[in-house]
């Protein structure tokens, strides 16, 4: 075969990249491609911060590219059209493509295969891309089982599959040169409407490898024991990294598992608990939007109380301080997703669907499986063998921000309470200046506990 296409979905890298290696070995030539698709922007997920670090990671992916003697490839438009039209202009015989989970990426794969089977040329699909292991290598015993619905037994099974051998990045990338490209998109060319949070990750392969590396020498070892501690902020930050597959889940899963210890294996079971809702989601694409196991909840919504929510000002300072970082950064912490997750779906009980939404609009590793199906987690509709459980913010202040670092950090009305008092202001004697203009609580902890156990049938 002359010309193949390679194309980029949400795997925008050079080093580990399957799908691009089987191009090179299946054609003379190659062309990298990459569809601005306007599917991603009609549906609402081309927001702001995943635009801005999207820009960057199609820059560094070009910046790759051209290190091999290549380029990116960009066009616009529908991704099936335009990938048929620039298979058409190159000659090429075949397209490959990373395997996706989600009810679009599937739907997606059937057009293009239709497409171009119509055209007279064949699309490849490639597993073990954007997840270690793909959805469907392991499953339950028993007829009609497709995906585990409880972690624990996926995860035995998941450890013993093992996964595969990493790729090497290739010397050179050969494209054809007659092959037009569009310009590489800035954040406002991806989306023209919204200012990216100010303190976003930089975008791209480069920026996630150093990211990794250094985080892999300095902080992998001490990730068991310090995962959780909210100020002291030892988690990997690779979720966006993972997300736009600027970094091969099975490279990473390789370098911890050799670098060995207490806190790789804690870190690898998070990126098994990543594939385990990718899973999910391929076996139950309506899990993205629909319970998964319904729990009969007739949500209530109150305006006052999710827009204090989303703007960080509950009267709960733990919170307020995870929502504050979400928007800052695009990012937020893990343990603080958890808690903010459960305040709203089970304290305020407010349906998961809001805050979901509110995630994808602001997250910069906005993935619709870990996202929906933590959200669904925390709101007690998942996959959680305990849906019930409610956590209480001020024990989870106690346990995971014990000095309020955190809270200070992110909620500067109260920098100048000293000590755990800062998860309590309404109890200070005296706030003084410092705390002045921080509201009271939306909600006393236990009126809502005693709501959501009533709404579920618990008391």
């Amino acid at each position: 075969m002359d010309v193949a296409v390679c194309l980029f979905t949400s795997d925008l890298r050079v080093h580990d990249q399957p799908v691009l290696r089987a191009a090179l070995r299946a054609a003379k030539r190659v062309v990298p491609l990459f569809v601005v698709d306007r599917g991603v922007a009609d549906a609402g997920f081309m927001v702001p911060n995943r635009a801005a670090f999207l820009s960057g990671a199609l820059t560094a992916l070009d910046a790759g590219l051209r290190e091999r003697g290549g380029r990116l490839v960009i066009r616009t438009g529908d991704v099936v059209a335009e990938t048929r039209r620039l298979a058409a202009e190159a000659g090429a015989g075949e397209v490959h493509v990373a395997a996706g989970v989600s009810g679009y990426a599937l739907r997606r794969e059937r057009r293009l295969t239709d497409g171009l089977a119509g055209d007279g040329r064949a699309l490849v699909v490639h597993d073990a891309v954007i997840t270690a292991v793909p959805p469907g290598a392991v499953l339950p015993s028993g007829p009609g089982r497709d995906h585990f619905a409880v972690f624990t037994p996926y995860f035995r099974r998941w450890q013993a599959e093992g996964v595969r051998a990493v790729v090497a990045a290739p010397r050179s990338v050969p494209v054809p040169e007659a092959v037009r490209s569009g310009a590489l998109p800035s954040a406002r060319d991806l989306c023209p409407d919204g200012t990216p949070s100010p303190a976003l990750p930089e975008g791209g392969e480069g920026a996630g490898r150093r990211l990794f590396g250094n985080w892999q020498r300095s902080g992998l070892a001490g990730y068991q024991d310090g995962q959780d501690d909210l100020a002291g902020d030892a988690t990997s930050r690779l979720s966006p990294y993972l997300h736009f597959g600027c970094l091969s889940p099975v490279e990473v899963v390789h370098k911890a598992s050799a670098h060995g210890g207490a806190g790789a294996e804690a870190f690898v079971r998070q990126l098994a608990w990543r594939d385990f809702h990718h899973q999910v989601l391929a076996a139950r694409h309506d899990a993205a939007r629909a319970d998964y196991r319904t729990r009969h909840d007739r949500w209530r919504y109150d305006e006052a109380e999710v827009t204090a929510w989303k703007e960080g000002r509950t009267g709960y300072p733990v919170v307020d301080a995870g929502m504050r970082q979400l928007r800052h950064e695009g990012w937020m912490h893990n343990r603080a997703r958890m808690l903010v997750a459960s305040f709203l779906t089970k304290t305020l009980y407010v349906d998961w669907r809001v805050g979901a939404r509110h995630f994808l609009d602001l997250l910069v590793d906005g993935d619709l499986a870990n996202n929906q199906l933590n959200w669904q987690w925390m709101a007690g509709t998942g996959t959680d063998t305990r849906p019930n459980r409610v956590l209480n913010p001020l024990v989870q202040a106690r346990r995971f921000d014990p000095e309020g670092a955190y809270v200070r950090r992110w909620v500067p009305e109260l920098a100048g309470v000293e000590g755990a008092a800062v998860h309590r202001p309404w109890l200070l004697a005296d706030p003084g200046p410092a705390a002045g203009g921080y509201p009271e609580p939306v909600v006393d902890l236990s009126d809502g506990l005693l709501r959501f156990k009533r709404a579920r049938g618990q008391e």
